[in-house]
């Protein structure tokens, strides 16, 4: 395994790891192999499996490759932030727009959504509501839980 670079931070590798979580996620929902998604975005099956794992030694080309050649999008997103803060707030969960990006099972389900990468919270709980046969429970990240949560308890303003 190559050597873990010493100016990263744990947030980073964090993010890493969940980055290749769900790219290998998406890429098993869709129902393609390693071998097959592998050779589509141009690197080595191996190579694919690092990017899986995360490793942040794999070049940032490969990443986009790998999500390049399963149809994932790549945009700038907001930070995701800790649910409180010191103060109390609760980000994220207060906000009037719900960011696709940041909900993958979300993101499936609004696929007849055009035009647009973010929702209404009440338009968010509806397309849940609406396609919830279609949720793979066992594969929603704690954040999607507990957007979930929060629009079930009405409590997003």
């Amino acid at each position: 395994m190559p050597a873990r670079p010493n100016h990263l931070t744990q947030v980073t590798l964090d993010r890493l790891a969940a980055l290749g979580r769900r790219i290998r996620s998406h890429r098993k929902a869709l129902g393609i192999s390693a071998a097959t998604t592998a050779q589509a975005a141009g690197m080595s099956r191996i190579t694919l499996h690092r990017i899986e794992a995360g490793e942040p030694s794999v070049t940032i080309g490969a990443y986009f490759n790998a999500m390049g050649a399963l149809g994932v999008d790549h945009e700038i997103t907001s930070p995701s932030y800790p649910e409180h803060d010191a103060g109390g707030h609760d980000h994220g969960l207060t906000s009037n727009r719900i960011y696709l990006a940041d909900y993958p099972q979300l993101k499936q389900l609004a696929w007849h959504v055009h035009g647009t990468q973010e929702l209404t919270p009440t338009e968010a709980l509806n397309i849940y509501d609406r396609n919830w046969r279609h949720i793979d429970e066992d594969r929603l990240l704690p954040n999607e839980k507990r957007l979930i949560e929060v629009l079930r308890q009405g409590k997003v303003v």
